[in-house]
């Protein structure tokens, strides 16, 4: 078949057997084949629906199994333990534009496959055609700056602490300081969404209540990410709620909402999307199981976000600086040869003046949302000192000069540089 009728999926195995054999294996398993050929799999239906082999690149081999296999070890079957990449490309027509569909054939049950003692979906690449079948964002990096009036530099945003415990009330009477210190977005923490102590029945009104006040007096609007995480359903009356209210934006939990979910929900409101990974750890932190930010970020796109979260820079979670970083270029890439569809990077964990020059560095870019909590609501002079400390940082590294330099004249970031950089 042609290549643009064909998804292409990288893998990296591990497997003591035969590398050509497993990843044939893959293949059949993940199209029209099993164990064994069966009535009704012709040649002609198998050269239609057939995914195919299209490289194996043996890598250096590991000294042990990277995980258990009861099917191997039954057997007695000992290493060397071959470790290689594996492409295989999948018909487009097998699949049509169905995500959860996508998401089985590439992943699905290859990671029980009794061959390999180790299996990760690394990268996918999409034709053109077939990416413009699904959703686009719709704010992506320009309708964000636009919404918050943010033309340039990054925005900088704050998360709602306590993560959860807050009254509707206290929730807004914190945004509205948080307002008036001058952040370009806030959003709800992952494990706070329609509590009982605020619920987003009150919490919702409550809160836009304090951002159009702030937005009457200023003209800046800033924007709330309201965690809707929920059935489907009750995901379409929040978001009607927020709309109601003014607000831009809502986030959703991606993982635990699911792709039917996040694509629903896209399609029923035109609000800014906020795609909060938090359990991607449990998909991606071995390094011989699950799935990459690449692959991961692209089914997520074509559900129609607008934001992915990446984690930070010299962060508070496990992942290393350079997988932050290759997140977040991700998020910039383009899916296909289509109109843009580059999501906003959301950077968190632990982030404060001083994770700037590393994220600046690294990026060269401040398309991006620099989300701080602690390195706001914490910094010894109040949020709107925290808020400037930041912005100072991101002024002095765009300018090519040390934070240390620009403290000289920036007594927010002084404050920073003193109070975190002991910490």
């Amino acid at each position: 078949m042609a290549h643009a009728e064909r998804i292409h999926a990288r893998y990296l195995i591990e497997t003591p057997l035969d590398l050509a054999a497993v990843a044939e294996v893959m293949a059949g398993e993940q199209s029209c084949g099993t164990f064994t050929r069966v009535e009704g799999e012709t040649d002609a239906l198998r050269e239609r629906a057939r995914a195919t082999v299209e490289a194996i690149n043996e890598l250096a081999p590991a000294e042990a199994p990277s995980l258990p296999n009861a099917l191997l070890e039954r057997k007695g079957t000992r290493g060397p333990w071959r470790r290689a990449h594996v492409d295989i490309s999948f018909p487009v027509a097998n699949i049509g534009a169905n995500l959860p569909t996508l998401a089985a054939t590439v992943s699905g049950n290859l990671y029980d496959l009794g061959e390999v003692t180790g299996l990760r979906l690394e990268s996918l690449r999409l034709p053109a055609a077939y990416r413009a079948r699904f959703e686009m964002p719709r704010a992506g990096i320009a309708g964000t700056r636009r919404a918050t009036g943010v033309a340039s530099g990054a925005l900088v945003g704050t998360i709602i602490k306590p993560n959860v415990g807050l009254s509707a009330a206290e929730t807004a009477e914190l945004v509205a300081r948080l307002c008036a210190a001058g952040v370009d977005f806030i959003k709800d923490d992952e494990v706070c969404a329609d509590p009982a102590h605020a619920p987003l029945a009150e919490r919702v009104p409550a809160v836009m209540a304090a951002v159009r006040a702030h937005q009457e007096r200023t003209g800046k609007h800033v924007m709330v990410a309201f965690n809707i995480t929920d059935e489907t359903d009750a995901m379409k009356r929040h978001a009607d709620l927020v709309e109601r209210e003014g607000g831009s934006c809502v986030m959703a939990s991606l993982n635990w909402c699911g792709h039917s979910g996040i694509q629903t929900l896209r399609r029923h409101t035109g609000l800014t999307l906020h795609g909060h990974r938090n359990g991607y750890g449990a998909l991606s932190r071995h390094p011989l199981l699950g799935i990459s930010f690449q692959a991961y970020q692209t089914l997520w796109r074509l559900a129609g976000v607008d934001h992915m979260h990446v984690h930070g820079l010299q962060g508070k979670f496990s992942q290393p600086d350079s997988e932050v970083i290759e997140s977040a270029r991700d998020c910039f890439t383009p899916l296909a040869d289509a109109a843009d569809d580059r999501v906003m990077p959301a950077f968190s964990s632990g982030q404060w003046a001083g994770t700037v020059p590393a994220t600046w560095a690294a990026i060269g870019s401040d398309d991006l949302l620099f989300m701080a909590g602690g390195g706001i609501l914490a910094h010894p002079d109040g949020a709107a000192a925290g808020v400037n400390s930041i912005r100072q940082a991101w002024s002095a590294v765009c300018a090519g000069t040390t934070l240390d330099e620009a403290a000289l004249s920036a007594p927010e970031l002084a404050r920073a540089l003193a109070f975190f950089g002991k910490r």
